[in-house]
């Protein structure tokens, strides 16, 4: 990669990621993809070489840049499973995906987690971006998720067997263990299990693993110095989660006493990923979202918020993550919204959450050293935002809010045009009609009393 120029941020009010108060007029000297300095303005800037680019933070906060720790990158904002699993072709997939990830630049995510992509390109992109090829975050990625032959969240489309979008069917611990060595073989920095699932005539999710499977993943993996993460949906998969060694539980909804006092014993990270819920509660209607769904996710994120908070008085490290890549999460628009929900459901303050987003996400890239934190010698992500989200932490949902963004020590181009795009023939479902048409509806015949 071509050396960049040094980048002089001054004057600005330091929120430096580590959970430490605020510090104003401060400065940050960046060089290449490093922090070279950090410290009152004055004494940064005598020191910054002659030809630094300057950028003037002065009433602004400058911060680190904000990890997005679940995302689905290769799913395309997709409105329904049929789409995601039957309408995105690997080639198709890949070219969207390069189209989509600048969005995230945008947004101030300058860094992501992605447990599972769809026909397991996942390493394919993550290694374009580390090469240049293509223009994105830093990127830290699963392979497909390992689901049982009961499926994940997607039902009776998932096949008995074989591979389907993000998923890998596998019905036994032999092939657990065949495919996490395959996975880790072909550039898995996690291993994803999808731990809980839907299944007809059942309210919620539930538990599709049995324990013994859950640690036979677990053992594979870290043998071969890889983490795994698991979706859990119930109390019960939580629980065995943590006791089989899972490193990040995914939503760990509904958690009990039982479950909170293995993951406090187990020292298992938590990415509660209560986005999702809080647009469709908060904004469903908006878009056509099913009836009834607003309240039964609505009810999810307050049966759920007492106990996270409960795990984060406990230690426990919680994560933020928008689960970006569906109609409701879409590319670009609702990284920071986590934090918020943080504040409101948790109790957090703004700084409490802001970390949260930085040096405790740094957890899922596994670069927990250098990422997440404005501080010398770190990775030379950072934000400059306008106004103090100490104060409000909605303002970092605002990209008009964001003054700079630097991206591995290179400025974003803020003023480009928002990616924009036609439709790819056969990229959507095609649905005959959106309502059954009824002779009473037609008005051919009388409704009936």
């Amino acid at each position: 990669m071509p050396v960049t120029q040094p980048i002089l941020i001054t004057g600005g009010r330091l929120v430096d990621g580590t959970g430490a108060a605020p510090v104003d007029d401060t400065a940050v000297l960046v060089h290449g993809d490093s922090i070279v300095a950090v410290g009152p303005t004055a004494e940064v800037t005598a020191s910054a070489p002659a030809d630094a680019v300057a950028i003037d933070a002065t009433g602004r906060t400058i911060m680190p840049g904000l990890i997005d720790a679940h995302l689905h990158v290769t799913f395309d904002d997709v409105q329904s499973n049929d789409e995601l699993f039957f309408h995105r072709q690997p080639a198709l997939a890949a070219l969207v995906t390069a189209f989509n990830l600048p969005k995230l630049l945008r947004a101030g995510v300058t860094s992501f987690f992605d447990p599972d992509t769809v026909h397991g390109i996942g390493p394919q992109v993550r290694d374009a971006i580390e090469a240049g090829v293509i223009d994105g975050p830093r990127m830290a990625t699963g392979v497909q998720a390992l689901l049982t032959s009961v499926g994940g969240t997607a039902g009776r489309l998932i096949p008995d067997e074989g591979e389907v979008g993000y998923a890998a069917v596998v019905n036994t611990i032999d092939e657990m263990v065949t495919t996490t060595r395959r996975q880790i073989k072909h550039g898995a920095d996690w291993i994803k299990i999808h731990a809980t699932g839907s299944i007809p005539r059942h309210d919620g999710e539930l538990q599709v693993w049995t324990y013994d499977e859950l640690r036979a993943v677990c053992d594979t993996a870290h043998e071969l110095g890889v983490p795994v993460t698991a979706h859990c949906r119930n109390a019960s998969s939580t629980r065995d989660a943590a006791r089989a060694g899972v490193d990040l539980i995914l939503h760990a909804s509904f958690i009990d006493e039982e479950a909170l006092e293995a993951v406090v014993a187990s020292g298992a990270a938590i990415c509660p990923t209560f986005t999702f819920l809080a647009n469709l509660a908060d904004y469903g209607d908006k878009v056509g979202a099913g009836e009834g769904m607003t309240d039964i996710f609505r009810g999810e994120i307050k049966a759920t918020a007492e106990m996270m908070r409960r795990a984060y008085d406990a230690g426990v490290r919680l994560l933020c993550g928008s689960e970006s890549g569906f109609a409701l999460t879409p590319y670009g628009h609702w990284h920071a919204r986590e934090l918020e929900v943080f504040v409101e459901e948790l109790g957090l303050s703004p700084l409490e959450a802001i970390t949260c987003a930085t040096r405790n996400n740094a957890m899922a890239m596994r670069m927990g050293d250098e990422l997440g934190v404005v501080a010398v010698g770190k990775r030379a992500d950072v934000l400059v935002v306008d106004g103090d989200p100490t104060v409000d932490v909605r303002i970092l949902q605002d990209r008009d809010r964001l003054a700079a963004v630097v991206s591995r020590g290179r400025l974003v181009d803020l003023d480009a045009p928002w990616p924009e795009r036609r439709r790819i023939p056969g990229e959507k479902v095609g649905n005959w009609a959106a309502e059954i048409l009824t002779a009473e509806r037609a008005g051919v015949m009388s409704p009936r009393t």
